[in-house]
């Protein structure tokens, strides 16, 4: 009788103990979750090729803390004509458009508060020359 009276006892304080438990592991899962919601994934993207494939470009975009960064690489032949990269970005209830040209390897980086799209797409030998096609990374 003692020993079954000792071995419900014990039994009763362990299921006391994972109740008391509970709640702070559950707390413990909750911080987690908010730090991995308020930090979305990296989108990897590209390789975005000009028509005639002379030159493309790859990077990556996320969102952090309200701001959408783009970090990308540029690939051409060195020397003979250039690459051109260009981001269409709907911001503020407006399209932007911006480019970079480069010769040879090039890295760049941009960022900005407010947007809700982005569309890239690659050009060799001039600005709107032998453009591929355009692609939405964000």
């Amino acid at each position: 009788m003692r020993k079954t009276f000792a071995i419900a006892a014990l039994a009763g304080s362990m299921a006391i103990t994972g109740l008391a438990l509970s709640p702070a592991a559950a707390q413990a899962s909750t911080t987690t979750t908010t730090t991995t919601a308020s930090t979305q994934s990296v989108v990897s993207w590209g390789k975005f090729f000009s028509s005639d494939h002379k030159a493309y470009t790859f990077g990556k975009t996320w969102k952090s803390h309200g701001k959408v960064f783009t970090k990308w690489y540029g690939v051409d032949k060195v020397g003979g004509k250039k690459g051109w990269v260009w981001f269409e970005v709907y911001q503020g209830g407006h399209w932007k458009k911006f480019n970079k040209s480069w010769d040879g390897e090039v890295v760049g980086a941009w960022s900005g508060k407010g947007i809700k799209k982005v569309y890239t797409f690659t050009c060799w030998a001039g600005k709107f020359d032998n453009c591929g096609k355009k692609y939405r990374i964000y």
